[in-house]
């Protein structure tokens, strides 16, 4: 049984704040305010991110202080909100996160302090992320992108260094692997023990439409064969835009050999999408807990990619590095993942596959996915 005496405030609070309160067996205790109420829930984010995905009746005391304990959850960042008579609020205890399209709370279950030591600040050299605006003629507009430059970038100015393009989930956007997956600290850790080689690694917003389009695409189709869809501006927006103004702007290698992207969920629809049709400018491709690539699951990779892997050989000589990572704890796209695999093996097609134990569809997954990741770039 868990009481508030063995528990402590979630490292995601606000300053001060209380609740929410995480217990030693990983079961969380919510708090809200909210004596006018006459209904609240915990909604958490759904999926396969580790909380659950149907929403908690929270219990009133006579103040109008609505409490519930939920259940044990899966170590890692999971979003959740607050329903109060049907209306989705912010837990004011909570910091947010930009998730679901809009800002959200979310809250970290800790995993044990060394454990979690690679995506944590240590008494290592630190690189800087920069926010770049840009214009892209592609949407006629201002875009902005995070861009990572390693421990000594400022220093050693006649050091030029490889590129890894790396895009954020669906309803994320550029800020995500920053604020909610620590890749600087990842980053730093890893090339100072030597594990990964200094690089830059660049993050925009996987959305992006058509100039005088409103609204942005809300999936990402692989498939080629099909009439243009607003998906296909992104890639034509790293294609043209992005890829020339980091290359324009920072000391990188600019050849294929010495670019790579990847993507989570989402965004590995993204990377896939823009590597196999422009494999003369990316050499490496990662994809972290992958989706379906079309708009039904049964889509195979091979098919979906229109060509560039319809000859294994000639695929595999141009292609360095096919990686795919996922959770044992998400298991639709587990799954897809193990499907994508026979039928890349029965085509013959070259990869390496990486999974990590019982964790869900969020954060810690792709935190530890680039982990692993990032040792095998630029060798």
């Amino acid at each position: 049984m868990t009481t508030l005496s063995d528990s402590y405030p979630a490292p995601t609070n606000t300053r001060g704040a209380p609740y929410p309160r995480v217990h030693p067996d990983g079961s969380i205790t919510f708090q809200l305010k909210a004596p006018g109420a006459r209904r609240v829930q915990v909604q958490p984010g759904g999926m396969d991110n580790g909380l659950g995905s149907e929403p908690y009746d929270m219990t009133r005391d006579a103040e109008g202080v609505w409490t519930r304990t939920i259940p044990s959850g899966v170590p890692g960042f999971h979003y959740y909100w607050f329903v109060v008579d049907g209306l989705a609020v912010n837990d004011p205890g909570s910091e947010t996160f930009f998730g679901y399209n809009r800002q959200t709370s979310g809250i970290e279950l800790p995993e044990g302090p060394e454990v979690a030591a690679y995506y944590h600040p240590q008494a290592v050299p630190h690189g800087d992320v920069r926010l770049r605006w840009y214009w892209a003629n592609t949407t006629q507009s201002w875009r902005r992108a995070y861009i990572y430059t390693p421990s000594g970038y400022d220093t050693d100015l006649d050091k030029r260094y490889p590129v890894l393009y790396l895009q954020h989930g669906g309803g994320e956007d550029e800020r995500g692997w920053t604020t909610q997956g620590h890749m600087n600290f990842i980053m730093d850790n890893a090339i100072a023990a030597g594990r990964a080689v200094p690089m830059i690694v660049v993050m925009e917003c996987n959305y992006a439409c058509e100039p005088g389009q409103s609204a942005p695409p809300p999936v990402v189709s692989l498939v080629r064969t099909r009439p243009p869809r607003l998906s296909q501006v992104i890639t034509r927006l790293i294609v043209d835009d992005l890829i020339s103004m980091v290359d324009g702007s920072f000391r990188t290698l600019t050849d294929r050999t010495n670019r790579a992207i990847a993507g989570l969920s989402m965004g590995s629809c993204v990377a896939l999408q823009t590597a196999l049709h422009n494999l003369d400018l990316f050499d490496t491709i990662g994809v972290f807990s992958g989706p379906p690539l079309g708009d039904e699951d049964d889509v195979g990779m091979v098919a979906a990619a229109g060509g560039p892997m319809d000859d294994a050989a000639v695929f595999n000589d141009r292609v360095h590095l096919l990686w795919f990572g996922a959770g044992t704890g998400e298991p639709r796209e587990w799954g897809i993942t193990q499907r994508r695999l026979v039928e890349l093996d029965e085509a013959g097609i070259y990869y390496t596959y990486w999974e990590t134990p019982d964790v869900a569809h969020e954060w810690l997954t792709w935190r530890r996915c680039l982990n692993e990741f990032v040792t095998l770039l630029f060798r």
